[in-house]
């Protein structure tokens, strides 16, 4: 579970980042998080996994405060960035073994659970090499496989379909949705509505640092007209926000 309470972040003079954000994310769902490019979507997951700390407010993960115990509710979670320029002078498997140490993914089990990972996503024969060779589709693909190696309870996946392949994206919403099926929690922002349209069991829609909207796709749409796309709804939301 994933819970703000009242978030709040600016950056100087401008308008707000997060203004005023309450929202809970429960076990068990898809959450999309939606919203045109600088609404605040990566500032608020920033927030989320420790790298950004709120003016006002606080964000708890399964319970435990970001800010007030950030170890423990680190350990709670896998953080896929937005960009996977990440560790690029190491190996990947030299990244995947860093992530496994700093997760204590016991010895017996982390082989197994690479090679399961590594299969995946058809990065096998890759591991020996270093990410600074790989595309910027297979390092997308390393950085997945690392925040999700030690099995976490919350995925929090910011833009995490660029740069994949058609096969490797379906095997991400596959194990989205298996993840969510063991009644766990998966938050992702994402800029491919249809995605957001036919995977989230509910979204929630940023401007300006607000939410505007915040649960069944469904809902909203039958709010709306019935039959209007997300894509629809979103623009006339977004530009009369």
């Amino acid at each position: 579970m994933i819970e703000f309470f009242d978030v709040c972040k600016s950056f100087g003079p401008a308008k707000p980042a997060a203004d005023h954000i309450t929202l809970t994310v429960g076990d068990g769902e898809i959450f999309g998080f939606l919203g045109p490019n600088g609404a605040g979507k990566t500032t608020s997951i920033k927030m989320m996994a420790g790298i950004l700390r709120p003016d006002s407010g606080s964000i708890r993960m399964n319970g435990v405060d970001i800010a007030k115990e950030p170890i423990r509710a680190k350990r709670q979670f896998g953080y896929v960035p937005d960009s996977p320029d990440l560790f690029v002078r190491l190996k990947g498997m030299e990244y995947l073994s860093f992530m496994a140490d700093m997760y204590d993914v016991p010895a017996g089990g982390r082989a197994e659970r690479i090679e399961k990972l590594a299969g995946e996503y058809e990065m096998t024969d890759a591991l020996g090499d270093a990410i600074q060779s790989y595309s910027h589709g297979m390092r997308q693909k390393i950085v997945i496989m690392g925040a999700l190696l030690h099995d976490p309870a919350v995925w929090i996946l910011d833009e995490p379909m660029t740069g994949l392949d058609p096969k490797s994206s379906f095997s991400l919403k596959q194990m989205m949705r298996a993840h969510a099926d063991a009644g766990k929690t998966v938050f992702f922002s994402t800029h491919v509505l249809e995605v957001a349209e036919t995977v989230c069991d509910r979204v929630a829609i940023i401007d300006k640092g607000r939410i505007l909207y915040a649960g069944r796709v469904q809902e909203l749409k039958e709010h709306f007209s019935g039959d209007e796309s997300l894509e629809k709804i979103f623009l006339e939301m977004t530009e009369h926000a």
